[in-house]
């Protein structure tokens, strides 16, 4: 019977690992085993050449694939900075009593509603030169329009990402805000504590566990954007917004080499892996301070 007790749980979870392997780690594997091949869509991946290395040792010294990369890695930090900041900083705002406030969170998180190719289709418009909304405001002030899917692509399509995913920075920050111990927040404020000295000192920080598994994902997410940018630029001008799940893209369907955009989605996985594991050890050093914190602010209170 203490067997049969001990097996249960692994025998309920067999179910999910086996449908987890073959849903995760087989298709994982085969790219990973198709990334060593000289392959194109022609071939089935049995008659591709072995190459070993060839295709990770011609991307490392690719100037194209390294200008995309670099692309990407603006793209990510810049869009990931300037949400967490907005985000944040509208949840602090509005972490209060407000008539409307269900109704003001849904207006928020509809642009994360919209699908992204229409969010595309939607900011090309708007950037249009001539009959576009933003150009077409500048000159009714006496501005000169700009060039906004030309000389200033990747900004356009980093202000496009901030307005559709500040949203979901705002709406976790809030419910953050919302979950913090009241009585730590009380005894700030018995202690004199300004407004300002408790978002720095006592807010922030107990936020923080949270802030970081939110940046995780939206950096996760931010590598992986593809659509938008696709519709917006097409990668253009030049390489100046083509990112790395573009360039994939493009290698695999258009240049049909299947073996070298395997080996670009390996680089790209194994950049997020490090930057997830990273960031979960920082996660852990800060899940620690904000718990001393906690403990500390309740002694004192």
């Amino acid at each position: 019977m203490n067997t049969a007790n001990r097996l249960a749980p692994y025998m309920f979870m067999a179910p999910a690992a086996v449908i987890m392997g073959l849903c995760l780690l087989y298709p994982l594997g085969y790219m990973i085993y198709g990334s060593f091949l000289d392959w194109n869509p022609s071939q089935s991946i049995g008659e591709a050449d072995f190459v070993g290395f060839k295709n990770y040792i011609n991307l490392f010294f690719d100037p194209a694939f390294r200008e995309s990369l670099g692309v990407t890695l603006t793209f990510a930090v810049s869009v990931v900075i300037a949400e967490l900041v907005i985000g944040v900083g509208l949840a602090l705002l509005l972490d209060r009593n407000i008539r409307g406030m269900s109704l003001l969170r849904t207006l928020f998180i509809l642009p994360m509603m919209i699908a992204p190719v229409v969010v595309g289709l939607m900011w090309r418009y708007m950037y249009h030169p001539t009959v576009g909304t933003f150009n077409r405001f500048l000159k009714s002030i006496g501005l000169e329009g700009v060039d906004w899917l030309g000389q200033n692509a990747l900004l356009s399509v980093i202000i496009a990402d901030i307005w559709q995913w500040t949203p979901f920075i705002f709406i976790l920050s809030l419910a953050a805000l919302q979950s913090l111990p009241r009585s730590a927040l009380e005894a700030a404020r018995i202690d004199g504590a300004t407004n300002w000295q408790q978002i720095v000192y006592i807010k922030i920080p107990l936020m923080m566990p949270v802030l970081i598994v939110t940046a995780l994902l939206r950096l996760i997410d931010a590598f992986k954007v593809l659509e938008v940018i696709l519709v917006m630029t097409e990668g253009g001008p030049g390489l100046s917004t083509e990112i790395v799940a573009l360039r994939i893209s493009r290698t695999a369907t258009e240049f049909r080499e299947l073996g070298t955009a395997a080996a670009m989605s390996n680089y790209l996985l194994i950049l997020l892996l490090l930057l997830t594991v990273a960031m979960f050890a920082f996660t852990r050093f800060q899940d620690a301070r904000a718990a001393r914190l906690a403990r500390q602010v309740q002694e004192e209170g």
